[in-house]
C-alpha cells in the first residue's frame, strides 16, 4: 500500500475514485469535472491509498483563509468496503495530519455522518475533539 497526493489521473483511477464516493454516500454525484477542478485547485490536495495501481482510499485537504487564521478541512475520507478493518483510514489520516502540520499553525475541520461508526471513533483517537454546534448547508 502507498498514499500519495493525486496530481493527475487516468481513467481506471477516475473509474476507482467514482466508486469510492458512492461508498461515502449515494447521493453523491462525481464527474471528471469535479475531480479536474479539485486537482487544479492549488488549495485542495487529494491523497489516495493505492494497492497495484488501484485506488482503495482517498481523503481530500481543502485549505482556508479567514480573518480568524488559517484553517483547513478534511473531507471525503473512505476506503473501499473490501478494505476496511486492515486500519488503512488510520494510515490515510495521520498522512493528511501530517500533511496538514505542514501548514500550522493551522485549525482543522472535519465531520462525519453519525452512521460512520467505525470512522468516529478513529477521529478522537487521532486528537479531533467533537466540537458541539450547529451545521448548516444550503446548496446553490
Amino acid at each position: 500500500m502507498k498514499i500519495q497526493e493525486l496530481e493527475t489521473y487516468t481513467q481506471t483511477q477516475f473509474e476507482d475514485l467514482k466508486r469510492l464516493m458512492t461508498e461515502l454516500s449515494d447521493r453523491v454525484i462525481f464527474s471528471e469535472q469535479k475531480l479536474a477542478d479539485v486537482l487544479s485547485d492549488r488549495n485542495c490536495h487529494l491523497y489516495v491509498v493505492q494497492e497495484n495501481d488501484r485506488i482503495i482510499g482517498c481523503a481530500t485537504l481543502c485549505v482556508f483563509h479567514s480573518p480568524t487564521g488559517a484553517k483547513a478541512s478534511i473531507e471525503d475520507v473512505v476506503v473501499l468496503s473490501d478494505y476496511r478493518g486492515q486500519h488503512l483510514g488510520k494510515q490515510l489520516m495521520e498522512y493528511v495530519l501530517a500533511e496538514a502540520q505542514k501548514l500550522a499553525p493551522i485549525e482543522l475541520h472535519l465531520t462525519s455522518n453519525p452512521k460512520r461508526i467505525v470512522a468516529n471513533q478513529l477521529y478522537p483517537s487521532l486528537g479531533f475533539e467533537r466540537k458541539e454546534t450547529n451545521c448548516y448547508i444550503m446548496n446553490l
